[in-house]
């Protein structure tokens, strides 16, 4: 299965930002993790299908009501790694 790191940019810490981001996950059956960062941004690791992860992607850039995201930063991994659930780090 394709996995992706997702870099979000913004008002993302501090405001419920990485339960909306497990919500979203769980939702679409994307698995993988999400953390904060230490310049207040979140890293995700997301796995899915494509169509599944397009989705995802797009609610984390909604954010929720007390977020605002300015910026999404996407890359492919190449290393396939499986996670069985969605975890907030």
């Amino acid at each position: 299965m394709p996995r992706w790191e997702i870099t979000v940019f913004g008002r993302v810490q501090g405001v419920g930002f990485r339960y909306h981001v497990k919500r979203s996950a769980e939702m679409l059956d994307v698995n993988g993790f999400v953390k904060n960062l230490p310049d207040g941004s979140v890293y995700i690791q997301a796995e899915a299908e494509k169509s599944a992860f397009e989705s995802f992607c797009r609610l984390v850039e909604q954010g929720n009501s007390f977020s605002r995201v300015s910026k999404l930063s996407i890359e492919k991994l190449e290393s396939m790694k499986r996670y069985n659930d969605f975890e907030i780090r």
